[in-house]
């Protein structure tokens, strides 16, 4: 479904949905902590995620773990007797009666501690020392923990374990993952699939290199013609971009359907495949077709996906159009969104104006990151430019200014709809599905659950805060039109009954049953 450092083509998911994912060699691990298989290699006969366990730099908190031992025994996947740490967490999970928790804690306190008798008592006597609820409150603790185990959830266990790495707790944190890196799986049914990502976001964050890994990943991409095979086929198999597509086209087509000229400015053109449907119905508009001209912005580093420059985008439309003897003009304008200045648009007085922020304005830093707030400035931009319509489609989920624990389960559920989806066009075992699921929607998972600051890039948001933000630049709603809604709605049937469209509050929504993937609206 990075931020302006735009995530090539919208014509499949956006951020990591239009990335690749590389060989972890390019993560840039700290010598001691590379993982032993990389989840993104193209060798497809690990079935497992395996996962690292480096605890140091938590990013949540600040404060590192000291003991080398551990975090060097943790990290190892074959929990080897001769590492007692792994040994005694092997030996919890593997308990069956409760009662024998108590000594395999000080098992536990032993491989951490160390044998020294005193520390060990200070930990044995805590009720002495004034704290007489400390021990069951943390026998408490580890029995829920191992409930949680037993139950083979994976998206229970998921939940639990970020929150001990948001609670910075170490013991918990490389239970719970040296138990789900034995249940996830890349090539397993959706929720192993996508467990395997969260679980790759989790380790990213304790080890800080979330930032690394989005940057690496964005620098060694498959082949331009690859990639773009990887979005066809999302876009192919996945509606949500058609959705956003066709509804933001229909906003646009009835707002000039007298206009005899019509500029377009589009934020992050991509491979500029949204506009061909527009060119189409345009052509065939009673008394010929307006003169068109499109202002194209995206940022260079979105060149690899269409394997060249914005150059690329303009020669496609134009002979798309002249096929239609559609009059058509095309503006290169290769800048992040966060840097476009007034004169950069070259409005022309008078000229009719469409404006589209499709899956883009997410990217776009705000009062959150620094004290330059791009997301409200760019449409204060657009509104002084006073255009005739305004389109916003955004994927319909909280990341931006959420505490980690919440927007890891956002993220968590929003995934969980999207790997769902997918299953039901692509087979299970189809190296294609690999391929989309890696290279396309991976990359934005890591980001949101491993960075934070200015590094996190993917800050999406719910639609009532983009209509707040909308309506202080001065915007107010655009009525949709009811004729594109009868048509998404044709649209969806070819796929899944499960997806759920319809019109709340003036918006459109996408939904895979109970969750909603997408919102789009448009204003004046």
């Amino acid at each position: 479904m990075q931020a302006s450092q735009k995530q090539g083509s919208r014509d499949g998911y956006h951020g990591p949905y239009y990335q690749p994912m590389q060989e972890l060699e390019s993560y840039a691990w700290p010598p001691s902590h590379n993982l032993d298989h990389s989840l993104f290699s193209d060798d497809r006969s690990q079935s497992t995620a395996p996962i690292g366990y480096p605890f140091h730099n938590s990013p949540s908190t600040g404060s590192s773990v000291s003991q080398p031992d551990y975090q060097s025994n943790a990290s190892d996947p074959n929990h080897s007797p001769d590492h007692p740490i792994s040994s005694a967490v092997s030996g919890i999970c593997s308990t069956d009666d409760f009662n024998d928790l108590r000594h395999k804690l000080r098992e536990l306190e032993t491989a951490m501690l160390g044998p020294d008798s005193d520390i060990l008592e200070a930990c044995n006597n805590m009720s002495v020392l004034g704290e007489p609820n400390q021990i069951s409150l943390e026998t408490d603790k580890w029995e829920q923990v191992m409930e949680t185990i037993n139950r083979r959830d994976i998206k229970e266990m998921l939940i639990e374990c970020a929150r001990a790495v948001g609670e910075n707790d170490p013991l918990t944190t490389e239970w719970l993952m040296s138990e789900l890196r034995q249940m996830v799986s890349v090539s397993g049914d959706p929720i192993q699939r996508l467990g395997a990502y969260m679980l790759e976001g989790l380790v990213a964050r304790l080890a800080s290199s979330g930032s690394t890994i989005y940057k690496a990943l964005k620098c060694k991409e498959p082949a331009g013609s690859e990639l773009l095979s990887y979005m066809h086929l999302l876009y192919e198999v996945c509606p949500i971009f058609k959705f956003g597509y066709m509804s933001a086209n229909g906003a646009i087509a009835e707002a000039m359907k007298d206009e005899n000229v019509i500029h377009i400015i589009d934020f992050q053109i991509a491979q500029g495949s949204q506009w061909v449907t527009l060119i189409q119905a345009l052509a065939s508009r009673p008394g010929g077709p307006p003169r068109i001209r499109i202002t194209g912005i995206d940022d260079s580093t979105s060149a690899y996906a269409r394997g060249g420059g914005l150059d690329i985008v303009g020669q496609r439309l134009s002979r798309f159009a002249e096929s239609c003897k559609v009059p058509f003009e095309f503006h290169a304008l290769p800048v992040s969104g966060s840097k476009v200045e007034l004169q950069d648009l070259r409005v022309r007085p008078g000229e009719p104006l469409a404006v589209n922020f499709a899956f883009m304005l997410h990217h776009m830093p705000d009062e959150s990151v620094g004290p330059q707030n791009h997301r409200d400035r760019l449409l204060r931009l657009v509104k002084s430019l006073s255009p005739k319509i305004v389109t916003l489609v955004e994927q319909e989920f909280n990341t931006n200014t959420t505490p980690f624990f919440l927007r890891f389960v956002h993220t968590l559920n929003y995934f969980a709809a999207v790997f769902e989806s997918i299953d039901v066009t692509l087979l299970r075992e189809s190296k294609e599905r690999v391929n989309v699921e890696q290279h396309c929607l991976a990359r934005e998972i890591v980001n949101v659950i491993a960075c934070e600051g200015a590094e996190r890039v993917e800050r999406h948001e719910l639609l009532g805060k983009w209509r707040s933000r909308f309506s202080m630049a001065g915007f107010v709603p655009y009525p949709l039109n009811s004729m594109v809604n009868a048509t998404i709605g044709t649209l969806l049937e070819s796929y899944s009954g499960k997806y759920r469209f319809e019109e709340r509050d003036g918006a459109l929504y996408l939904g895979w049953m109970n969750q909603d993937l997408v919102a789009s609206c448009a204003w004046k």
